[in-house]
């Protein structure tokens, strides 16, 4: 299958002025180079978004707030993303979930996979955030990378091994497959 023509985003969920996440979405940045999709990073702190307050539920597509059009038009263009979480009291960041939230059919049908990190190595973010994001339309897929703070960091730099890496590259590979079908998916619906 063709996925040279893929776009897909590497979202960075932490909004933390001193953050891992950082450190993490570079390392798979770094692995994606060379792959034939195409992968771009997002930073949610590049894209503050108060609290969601939109008046119509996102599911309508009707956005009244500035800030709400020009998030749906950095998260439109993509066929796929890569979830870069931390994992905070158990749970994915703030900041995340209201980020999802914002937008409906900008996520519907397409794919994603999670690289989640903490001292559990962010586990239960991560199951909590494949509910969201079924509940939104992404297909996510299994695989997934979980790092942990005290093994494969060095201070807030993301230290992965080879093995995270191996781990990382299949996830890849079945982000780029799915989000091929997923667009095929999307394009089937369209009348």
């Amino acid at each position: 299958m063709d996925t040279s023509d893929l776009r897909l985003a590497v979202l960075l969920a932490s909004t933390r002025p001193r953050r891992r996440g950082e450190s993490v979405a570079r390392w798979v940045m770094e692995q994606a180079r060379g792959r034939a999709a195409t992968y771009e990073l997002v930073d949610l702190r590049d894209h503050p978004l108060p609290l969601l307050d939109e008046p119509a539920a996102a599911s309508t597509g009707v956005y009244e707030h500035a800030h709400t059009r020009d998030w749906s038009a950095v998260i439109a263009p993509y066929d796929g993303f890569v979830f870069v979480t931390p994992e905070y009291n158990h749970s994915m960041p703030a900041g995340l979930k209201n980020a999802i939230d914002y937008l409906w059919a900008e996520w519907v049908d397409k794919a994603g996979a999670l690289v989640s990190y903490g001292n559990g190595g962010g586990l239960r973010s991560a199951e909590q955030l494949r509910t969201v994001l079924s509940c939104v339309g992404i297909a996510h897929v299994r695989p997934q990378v979980s790092l942990r703070n005290r093994a494969d960091f060095d201070g807030y730099t993301a230290t992965p091994d080879a093995h995270h890496e191996h781990g990382l590259a299949g996830m890849l590979d079945d982000l780029e497959l799915w989000a091929a079908a997923m667009r095929d998916v999307r394009a089937a619906r369209t009348p």
